[in-house]
């Protein structure tokens, strides 16, 4: 598999725009076609997770709906109408001897993608990476066997269609943990790991692979309620960042509030948050105002949860918060709620995460939603990309240089 996908890679890099987005018009295409083949299976796979007694995050993941297809196929137009990252040159600058220089977009090559239960990580990313002139091969969980096989075969023929090289998406249905191994030690085959899944999955990927990796550790997500926040605006922002999907990476996790709004705050939230049954757990202050909060440790601080439970802290002013996202976050995501520009901005630089908000839900840390059309994942490392990763984070830069005879003296 990852020798015919080398083939590929190769013969993908000079592909041109038009071929590369017939293709993604036939996948879109055969994703509403093939609807209620791709529900089918999925079915199957959601029987067996909630058999198994998967948590509930798990299950919302794995789960696709008709408006969760029709979503994959938008995401997939969406990439068609994106400009085109390979052969551009930017940077270009004029050295005093007239040498004019400039970087080119390249593809990187082969791409691994381990995923776990999420199969639209399988449209998403074979869309990102044809466009991105990359060969892929994709390893889903077991949980999601069905519903990756499904869309491998639906993918793979839009390919063929377009008369691409059928290895440029290939996917990966035996679960062996030796496989996924060698696919993390293949240096000379795979050019780029990307691992999305729980912290367990991560970890076994950063402390196996010899290929180079971006990692997505975990979403420890905050939102700060500033003294000088608009309170009418920070409740539905609130409640958009736990509740909306909460099993999922940008949801928030934990729940900052200045002292001084905290008693005009805190109470109307808690009581949204709790109707929406969520679980509150809550420092010391916080209990005070809402007795009925459980007690939060450190562990709730440094927790993903991933389900309707939310960790509650009073700070003494925006240094506090940013020390709390300091010591607890996970360079995933944070926004301020706030109507002070000094405080927005002081913010804006001093957190140090993927995606940094003002006034604005967590959740909208994603590729779609940032103009990117989808993503293939958020990287919470800086190299060689930080945040939602998109078509140009999937190309690497090569010189050009532009001469008419000069040599080095």
């Amino acid at each position: 598999m990852l020798k015919s996908a080398k083939q590929a890679a190769a013969l993908l890099a000079v592909v041109d725009t038009k071929q590369k987005n017939e293709a993604l018009s036939l996948l879109a295409l055969a994703i509403r076609y093939r609807r209620e083949n791709i529900l089918s299976e999925n079915d199957k796979d959601v029987a067996s997770a909630c058999a198994a007694g998967q948590t509930s995050a798990l299950v919302d993941r794995l789960t696709l709906t008709p408006s969760r297809i029709e979503d994959m196929a938008r995401a997939v137009e969406h990439i068609i109408t994106l400009p085109d990252p390979i052969g551009e040159v930017h940077d270009l600058s004029i050295r005093p001897n007239g040498l004019r220089v400039g970087r080119m977009r390249i593809p990187l090559g082969v791409i691994g993608i381990i995923y776990e239960a999420r199969p639209n990580v399988a449209a998403d990313a074979s869309a990102l990476c044809l466009k991105s002139g990359n060969a892929v091969v994709l390893r889903g969980g077991s949980d999601a066997a069905n519903s990756n096989r499904i869309l491998g075969e639906i993918i793979q023929e839009a390919v063929v269609k377009a008369g691409l090289p059928p290895a440029s998406v290939q996917v990966m249905d035996d679960f062996d943990r030796e496989l996924v191994l060698y696919l993390l030690q293949a240096r000379d085959l795979v050019d780029l790991i990307i691992p999305r899944g729980g912290e367990s999955l991560i970890r076994f990927v950063d402390e196996n692979a010899r290929v180079s990796t971006i990692l997505h550790y975990k979403g420890v997500c905050h939102v700060y309620v500033d003294k000088d926040a608009d309170l009418e605006k920070a409740l539905p922002i609130v409640l958009n960042a736990k509740v909306q999907r909460p099993g999922v990476c940008n949801a928030m996790e934990t729940l900052l509030i200045h002292k001084d709004v905290a008693v005009s705050f805190l109470p109307l939230a808690a009581q949204k948050l709790v109707e929406s049954g969520v679980e509150l757990r809550g420092c010391e202050k916080a209990r005070e105002i809402v007795p009925g909060m459980k007690e939060a440790t450190r562990a709730d601080w440094e927790a993903e949860y991933l389900d309707l439970v939310l960790s509650v802290r009073i700070v003494d002013d925006i240094d506090m918060a940013l020390k709390h996202i300091a010591e607890f976050g996970s360079s995933h995501t944070e926004s301020i709620i706030t109507e002070n520009l000094s405080a927005a901005g002081r913010f804006l630089r001093d957190v140090q995460s993927s995606c940094v908000l003002v006034n604005a839900s967590t959740r909208f840390n994603d590729g779609g939603e940032l103009g990117l059309g989808a993503e293939i994942g958020i990287s919470t490392t800086k190299l060689h990309a930080f945040g939602p990763m998109g078509l140009r984070e999937l190309t690497a830069s090569k010189f050009v240089v532009l001469g008419n005879g000069q040599i080095r003296q």
